[in-house]
């Protein structure tokens, strides 16, 4: 295993084959399609890697652990374990709201891009098959820590989902985030506070099942602080 960092991205682990890293929110999985000089995953990578091909995305305001591919024959092999639903997801978010449950299966039909705003909506009649495992990790009064396992990987799937249930993810603007506390006039964390904790897939070559973490970055760990104050925001 190989630990080190180029700037804010941090390579957990390396080889011929497959390259995984903490992506820090912020940066995009894919070239901005305004502006295609803007930092990407792919680019920051390029100088230490070469060439790699995406299998999987975060959300720009999304941090946490991904795989890319060193070659075609891995970028096939994650491909499929991915459109297979072999590779298991794990997600901690802060929420705001106090969920009625400690665990719940989210099974709402999601359309992406289908309003004004371009979210990703629940749609019964034209939504694709969602599935969405959540589980209660920490209650903080009117906030909590959750733990999101998507089943399936539509577009902006936890942040739909959780808005369904009136449980927006904090600093998510888009999905009704809006409710985010403040410390000192500034909102307690400045973009989505989701987190992809941990990513498990077979290894392209050797097809053992390996498993990678990326821990909290340091906004989503103090908002986590803040939140466990008796008074968060005050």
């Amino acid at each position: 295993m190989n630990e080190s960092t180029n700037g804010e991205l941090t390579v957990i682990f390396s080889d011929e084959h497959i390259v995984v890293v903490d992506k820090p929110a912020g940066l995009p999985t894919l070239p901005d399609g305004y502006d295609k000089t803007a930092p990407h995953l792919a680019g920051v990578l390029a100088p230490a890697f070469g060439r790699v091909w995406i299998a999987h995305r975060l959300d720009r305001g999304t941090s946490g652990v991904m795989v890319v591919a060193r070659t075609p024959e891995a970028h096939r092999s994650l491909n499929m374990q991915f459109d297979g639903r072999e590779v298991k997801k794990a997600y901690h978010a802060l929420i705001a709201g106090e969920p009625p449950w400690d665990e719940y299966t989210v099974r709402l039909p999601l359309r992406a891009d289908g309003d004004r705003k371009h979210r990703t909506v629940v749609d019964h009649g034209k939504g694709k098959p969602a599935v969405t495992h959540l589980r209660v990790l920490e209650r903080c009064g009117a906030y909590a820590l959750i733990e999101a396992k998507p089943e399936t990987g539509r577009t902006h799937q936890i942040r739909a989902h959780l808005a369904a249930l009136r449980l927006p993810v904090l600093g998510d603007a888009l999905y009704g985030g809006a409710a985010t506390p403040r410390v000192e006039g500034e909102p307690l964390i400045d973009r989505t506070a989701l987190h992809a904790q941990s990513l498990i897939f077979r290894h392209p070559k050797t097809i053992e099942q390996v498993r990678f973490q990326a821990p909290y970055p340091p906004d989503f760990a103090r908002a986590l602080r803040a939140l466990r104050s008796p008074e968060p925001g005050a």
